[in-house]
């Protein structure tokens, strides 16, 4: 069973009913200051990912590359539509009372989508959890995860609880698939792989901060081809420099 899966995703439903029952007790002031910390402990959680990588060039590239193809792709432009299907859903119940601009809203929802469900360290905790049954570092996610949706639920509504369900998507996804890929990839690959999903966790943490607005949804592409280029470079590329 997928405990730490489990309790990621109940960290986030959970933390969202919180955020709105007791949000409009918070102050302002509280609000904004906590969001510059769950930034602050985003960076935090993505810089140890980046120091095991193993070829910086791959990372880069895929970062670069991968962006690229998420803004070709219109990537960002699906997950705002995903993002307005689940708000519409919600609103359907639940009033949406955000004070928040309609751009600011869109904007701040796909931000803790990405980070909720794409993150570098929950997708490893989920790949992690699948391959050796270890929950702690999905465990240890929750609690920032509680709070930071406790937060933001306060601002946007109890679409945040929603999230829960397209994060459940994708961890157990990898949880199940984690038996299939993880042969294949070798200690460098999976490295390298941690450390693109740590700098996207480093730009969600500065987006958060509200220091630059990176394009969060079109970066999520490069989760997909640091592994193979990390197999290329590794395979063909390497031994012909070195």
């Amino acid at each position: 069973m997928p405990i730490g899966i489990t309790i990621n995703i109940c960290s986030v439903f959970f933390g969202g009913i919180f955020g709105v029952l007791v949000g409009k007790y918070i102050p302002t002031r509280i609000k904004n200051e906590l969001t510059l910390l769950f930034g602050l402990s985003s960076i935090a959680i993505g810089i140890p990912s980046i120091v095991g990588m193993q070829n910086m060039p791959v990372v880069v590239m895929s970062i670069i590359v991968g962006t690229a193809i998420g803004m070709l792709l219109h990537v960002s432009d699906y997950v705002q539509k995903g993002a307005k299907f689940l708000e519409k859903g919600i609103s359907r119940v639940f009033k949406n009372q955000s004070e928040l601009s309609e751009t600011e809203y869109m904007q701040t929802l796909v931000m803790i989508i990405v980070l909720f469900c794409a993150s570098g360290t929950g997708i490893y905790g989920s790949l992690v959890e699948g391959i050796s049954g270890d929950p702690t570092i999905l465990i240890s996610k929750s609690v920032l995860d509680f709070f930071t949706a406790a937060i933001f639920a306060s601002q946007l509504g109890m679409v945040v609880s929603a999230i829960a369900i397209p994060q459940g998507i994708v961890f157990l996804s990898l949880f199940a698939l984690s038996g299939v890929i993880m042969p294949y990839v070798t200690a460098s690959m999976f490295a390298d792989f941690k450390a693109c999903g740590g700098l996207l966790v480093i730009a969600t943490g500065l987006r958060m901060m509200k220091i630059k607005d990176f394009p969060l949804a079109d970066m999520v592409v490069s989760m997909v081809l640091v592994i193979p280029l990390s197999w290329l470079w590794v395979s063909y590329i390497l031994p012909l420099i070195v």
